[in-house]
């Protein structure tokens, strides 16, 4: 596993960051008992997240990955998860082991470093204040910040642009196929952490350019790096 030495760094927020299903399956359940459903619990939703809070929805209300609920539903569905999700967007969530210390060492390179993420603007930029974060951040693209999220290589061209910074010479740090795709489609190098929400499927068969247990091991990579 090695890496070029990268001139931006670009981070996840949902199964990168932070552990955020706590939150997401106590509002899915919530909003389940308000339409009268039986509730799913957290093992489930954990398999659910990483698409943003509409697919989500309609998983929960489908009960499958690639579902699609009645539209009636749905539309009656999202307003209820979406106030729900602004009451409780960072009161279960916290930041996974390693990832304040990870964030130190990458402040302490000079490495300019984005956060690129699917979750809506109202969402991210609470969870990332809410968790003491935000200010490591020079950009945070959210999922409706430009016309397409990730997979598109769109946001992640985006932040290199901003930064001045070609996408060969950048890195995106993620946790699923999505973060995987976008980063090929880019052009960037890609690690990924082993513990994040890619649907209960081995990041590693993504073939991302290494993958990490904890953002402390970025140390490592990059010290190592040319």
């Amino acid at each position: 596993m090695t890496i070029d030495k990268p001139e931006m760094v670009l981070i996840d927020v949902d199964g990168t960051l932070v552990d955020s299903v706590p939150d997401l399956a106590w509002c899915v359940d919530e909003m389940m008992r308000q339409l009268g459903r039986e509730p799913w619990g957290e093992a489930d939703v954990r398999n659910w997240v990483g698409n943003g809070v509409e697919r989500l929805v309609r998983r929960a209300l489908s009960g499958r990955l690639d579902g699609e609920p009645d539209e009636a539903d749905f539309q009656r569905a999202y307003p209820i998860f979406l106030d729900l999700y602004a009451e409780n967007t960072s009161k279960r969530s916290s930041l996974y082991p390693g990832v304040r210390e990870g964030l130190d060492y990458l402040a302490s390179t000079g490495i300019p470093m984005g956060c690129v993420t699917n979750k809506a603007e109202q969402f991210t930029l609470p969870i990332l204040r809410d968790l003491g974060i935000i200010d490591d951040f020079g950009i945070v693209i959210s999922g409706d910040t430009l016309a397409r999220k990730k997979p598109d290589p769109l946001p992640l061209l985006h932040a290199a642009k901003y930064f001045g910074v070609s996408p060969t010479r950048s890195l995106m740090v993620g946790d699923s196929v999505s973060d995987v795709k976008a980063a090929r489609a880019a052009d960037f190098q890609i690690v990924c952490m082993s513990y994040g929400y890619n649907h209960g499927v081995d990041i590693r068969e993504a073939n991302p350019d290494a993958v990490i247990d904890s953002l402390t091991e970025l140390r490592g990579l990059l010290e190592k790096a040319a």
